[in-house]
């Protein structure tokens, strides 16, 4: 496995994923012996994150697949973070409910301002796509996934339990395996769209959540 240390700084790198808060799990998804991802079927809807801020430890990425109840696969780059702090965090879901007459209904759901950030344990995210500025410290690039077990409290490692294939959900191993971790992760300027997110403890400070008619800008968190 080769290491690579120090600081790397990735502006805009849109591979590299990050926190988020999924709808269907706004107050935390519990995580068995909080290591492994909750194993679900997604409902297949994608969602938008924006944030300020996030700081993290013990970060760590790896490709798997999600899959709706009905068996439809989305590719997700799985982002594992053992603890995140979020800073003005926006999170919006879009709903069609044209068929009732209602047409398009945004939920937006705000946290973590007014000097207190939304915080997160055993936090991993299923995304497919992110902005963001990004600081990476005693980071590993194409570490082989297989190798990321650990757990927290063995001092520093790539990130506890992800070993496990996310929950069964399908992670390649060996060196086919693609996977990267880091100690320390802080991204500013963050926007992402996510699949879902699992989480052994979520604490969203100062939330608050409303239900908007229509989508797009002033709807959507961008």
């Amino acid at each position: 496995m080769s290491k690579t240390y120090g600081k790397t700084r990735w502006k805009r790198f849109a591979l590299v994923m990050v926190p988020s808060v999924a709808a269907t799990a706004m107050v935390g998804v519990s995580i068995a012996n909080s290591a492994l991802a909750a194993s679900f079927s997604i409902s297949g809807q994608q969602f938008k994150v924006k944030a300020t801020h996030i700081e993290g430890s013990h970060f760590a990425q790896f490709g798997t697949v999600d899959l709706e109840a009905s068996g439809m696969p989305h590719p997700v780059a799985v982002s594992a973070f053992d603890k995140a702090d979020i800073t003005n965090m926006c999170q919006s879901v879009v709903t069609d409910l044209t068929k009732f007459g209602l047409g398009k209904i945004t939920l937006q759901l705000n946290a973590g301002g007014k000097g207190t950030p939304v915080h997160a344990d055993d936090l991993l995210i299923d995304m497919e796509e992110l902005k963001a500025d990004a600081t990476f410290e005693k980071i590993n690039i194409g570490q082989d996934a297989s190798t990321l077990a650990g757990t927290a409290t063995q001092g520093w490692t790539p990130h506890p339990g992800v070993s496990a294939a996310g929950g069964g959900k399908g992670l390649p191993t060996g060196a086919t395996g693609f996977a990267q971790a880091a100690e320390k992760a802080s991204l500013d300027n963050v926007e992402q769209t996510a699949r879902a997110t699992s989480a052994g403890k979520f604490v969203l400070n100062g939330l608050s959540l409303s239900l908007k008619s229509g989508d797009g800008p002033g709807k959507e968190c961008y």
